[in-house]
C-alpha cells in the first residue's frame, strides 16, 4: 500500500510517498480502507518539531517508542480517519466488512495511508448514511 511517511524531522519536504506493508488486523481490530483524513496541526508540529523546545527530547523519545512498537523505520502521521471496513478480526462484534466508519487514531497515528488497523472498541463510529466524507471535516 502507499503511505506518506517521514524518517526525519523538518519542513513538509521530509514527507515521502512510499510503498509500505499493508497492515493485517489482529483478533480485536478492523482494517479500514481510508477514503479521507485531515492534516491536523499536531501532525505538522510533530513532523517539524519546531515548537516547545523544552519538550523536544520527550517528543523524540515518544516517536522512537512508537516506531519501535510498530517495528518500522518511518512514521506515518495522521490522527483522524474516515473510510470503509475491509476486514475484521475474529473477535470483532460491532463492525462488519463494508461498514462506513470515521474516528480518531489516537497516538497510533497512521491515517496518511491507504489502510489502517484500529481496535474495535472506542475509537471508531459508524458514519451516518446522509453524511459525505467531505462533510465530516
Amino acid at each position: 500500500m502507499k503511505a506518506i511517511v517521514y524518517t526525519k524531522y523538518g519542513p513538509p519536504d521530509v514527507l515521502q510517498l512510499e510503498e509500505v506493508p499493508k497492515p493485517v488486523p489482529g483478533d480485536d481490530e478492523v482494517l479500514v480502507k481510508i477514503y479521507a483524513t485531515t492534516v491536523f496541526a499536531a501532525d505538522c508540529e510533530l513532523r517539524g518539531l519546531t515548537r516547545w523546545v523544552m519538550l523536544r527530547p520527550l517528543v523524540r523519545l515518544a516517536v522512537r517508542i512508537i516506531k519501535r512498537r510498530k517495528k518500522q523505520r518511518y512514521l506515518i502521521l495522521g490522527q483522524e480517519v474516515a473510510g470503509e471496513i475491509e476486514a475484521v478480526g475474529k473477535e470483532v462484534t460491532r463492525f462488519r466488512e463494508g461498514d462506513q466508519v470515521f474516528g480518531w487514531t489516537g497516538l497510533r497515528m497512521g491515517s496518511y495511508a491507504e489502510y489502517i488497523c484500529l481496535p474495535e472498541k472506542g475509537i471508531l463510529a459508524i458514519k451516518p448514511p446522509n453524511l459525505t466524507y467531505e462533510a465530516l471535516w
